[in-house]
């Protein structure tokens, strides 16, 4: 399957939604409050995998935003939301971008679908600068709850994640693209219903609510194995 319009009518991004208060908007805003606080206010940042615009257009007002996407539709589609970032068509394993240029790069469920992550990483190390910071999320395979899943897990529903790696293998790229792990966390568990029967309201109040909390405050306390995705805090050194 290719991302297109096809892609963001169905699996995950269907389901999440993008109307104002779903998990897609919740997700955006907490991805921009990470982005403001450690970035550093005016300098350039860039998101990769930018879809459909929502989240870097969210952060024109603190940064030079540029985005890129790996789809032409999805990047003609976001300049009905963005106002002054700048969008390219192009993909996450070879930035067309020059060493050092950016401040903040944020790569948010990105690297699953790709054949060659590893690279991608190190093209994110050579395009960030001294001190720059790198936001990363991606599924996670550690997940207490995902054995509860089994096949139905929210990760392998996705036909186009070609690239699940377990939290180690994407720490130590991480870490060999010349990045210090400052945070390491993960979203909560949110891929309700784990148990039979019990209605699934009950269960999104249930497990969901540490996660919810996190969201909505930006207050970081879950750790690693407590969602279903995780999500690293980096700084180039």
């Amino acid at each position: 399957m290719s991302f297109d319009e096809e892609y963001f009518s169905t699996h995950t991004y269907a389901e999440i939604s993008f109307a104002k208060y779903s998990m897609y908007w919740w997700s955006n805003r907490f991805n921009a409050m990470l982005a403001r606080r450690y970035g550093r206010r005016g300098g350039r940042l860039l998101e990769i995998g930018s879809g459909m615009g929502h989240l870097v257009g969210q952060l024109e007002d603190t940064f030079e935003t540029y985005g890129i996407d790996v789809n032409h539709w999805a990047v003609n589609k976001s300049k009905e939301v963005v106002q002054k970032s700048r969008l390219h068509t192009a993909s996450a394993q070879e930035l067309p971008f020059s060493d050092g240029s950016f401040n903040v790069v944020i790569i948010k469920h990105i690297v699953e679908h790709l054949p060659d992550p590893q690279k991608a990483i190190r093209e994110i190390g050579r395009v960030t600068e001294s001190g720059g910071t790198l936001i990363l999320a991606t599924p996670n395979l550690d997940s207490l709850l995902k054995p509860w899943k089994g096949d139905r897990w929210i990760g392998y529903q996705d036909p186009t994640h070609i690239s699940l790696k377990r939290p180690a293998e994407w720490l130590k790229w991480i870490e060999e693209a010349g990045f210090r792990l400052i945070k390491v966390f993960s979203d909560g568990f949110w891929d309700v219903p784990y148990i039979p029967l019990v209605p699934k309201q009950i269960q999104k109040l249930f497990f969901g609510s540490l996660g919810g909390f996190q969201a909505i405050t930006g207050f970081i306390f879950l750790p690693r194995r407590w969602g279903e995705s995780i999500i690293v805090i980096a700084r180039k050194q």
